[in-house]
């Protein structure tokens, strides 16, 4: 088999557009089981170059719900695969490309679907990432002209270009942490 490559396109304003599509089918079906659908990665980030993929992460306030919400995904066309080795978040693949199923039968937007509950770290980590790379421009271009640079280097190795990226997830991430007061309080 082989692998499919990594391709980074220019920000497109539909990404925001699918997320939302995406987000109502969801929302009308896990209505009641859900606190929020977070559009996430780099397609969440105004004018960030990316892989052309939504990824999304479903919030629910407990695990206790994921029964009821394996249920009702799977009848929007998602097969469950499990938490993949992270801990409070929960992987979903899609069927084939109309999900989520609606009464129009559309081929919907390629995307990565996650369940979390409010405690996960991922969906934290997340949320946090996407948050400063959007009120931080110079930052955002850094890491768009990195994954650019990956992807050119490692067209067909996902896994060099994804360890290439953690990197520098990594060093931002620990750079805010280590410069945010603990309990709010400047020191």
């Amino acid at each position: 088999m082989n692998p499919k490559p990594v391709i980074i396109e220019e920000y497109n304003e539909e990404w925001p557009k699918a997320f939302k599509l995406i987000e109502s089918a969801l929302s009308d079906e896990l209505d009641g089981l859900v606190i929020r659908i977070e559009h996430v990665g780099s397609t969440s980030v105004p004018g960030l170059a990316a892989k052309p993929i939504i990824d999304i992460d479903v919030v629910i306030e407990s695990m206790d719900y994921l029964a009821k919400v394996i249920k009702k995904l799977d009848l929007l066309g998602y097969l469950h695969e499990g938490d993949l080795g992270i801990k409070n978040r929960e992987a979903f693949a899609r069927r084939d490309i109309y999900v989520p199923y609606s009464s129009e039968g559309n081929v919907q937007y390629e995307h990565h679907l996650y369940v979390c509950d409010e405690e996960s770290v991922e969906l934290n980590r997340h949320i946090m990432f996407r948050d400063i790379l959007k009120n931080n421009p110079l930052l955002a271009s850094e890491y768009a002209n990195l994954k650019i640079e990956l992807s050119n280097n490692f067209t067909l190795n996902r896994k060099a270009y994804t360890e290439g990226k953690t990197e520098f997830v990594t060093r931002v991430m620990n750079d805010i942490l280590r410069h945010t007061p603990k309990d709010g309080i400047n020191d």
